[in-house]
């Protein structure tokens, strides 16, 4: 079975911005049952389906498959939730690991968040000096729920 394991941090800085290029990503979610998800993302003239399970230890089950762009487009227009995440991904490699720094947009505007896929849960790691507090564990961060509680409605907002 196709993991991710994955952590994810607040942004407490700007010194990330001078090394990473960045993508437009405009992403939809068909479930967003506790314990699974159906995503459809479009980013850099790409389409992709993504069904990701249930979280433990910052691992969890991913199935990712490429779709018609045209398609994608649709799903996200027509058939997800709202509203749907708008976001520019910047991605930064740092002592050989890829980060991916998330720019939210639209009523997740204001919201950064850096996130690392590792190998191993317990894997050890050095956090760039940009990263602030980690908010793995903190289902508010997670994308899926962000459609229902976007970031500029809460009353504690923080980004790093």
């Amino acid at each position: 079975m196709p993991v991710e394991i994955e952590r994810k941090y607040l942004v407490r800085n700007d010194g990330w911005r001078a090394s990473g290029t960045g993508i437009r990503y405009r992403q939809g979610y068909l479930s967003t049952q506790p314990g699974r998800s159906v995503r459809v993302r479009v980013g850099a003239g790409r389409g992709v389906l993504t069904i990701k399970g249930l979280i433990v230890n910052a691992t969890r089950p991913e199935y990712e498959y490429p779709i018609p762009v045209e398609d994608a487009n649709e799903l996200l227009n027509n058939l997800c939730l709202r509203p749907i995440i708008e976001k520019t991904r910047y991605t930064i490699a740092h002592e050989g690991l890829l980060w991916e720094i998330d720019e939210f947009e639209g009523v997740n505007a204001g919201l950064i968040i850096a996130e690392v896929e590792l190998a191993e849960p317990d894997q050890q790691i050095r956090l760039p000096d940009w990263i602030g507090e980690e908010v793995t564990d903190d289902p508010r961060y997670y994308n899926a729920c962000l459609i229902a509680n976007p970031f500029t409605k809460w009353s504690d907002r923080s980004s790093g």
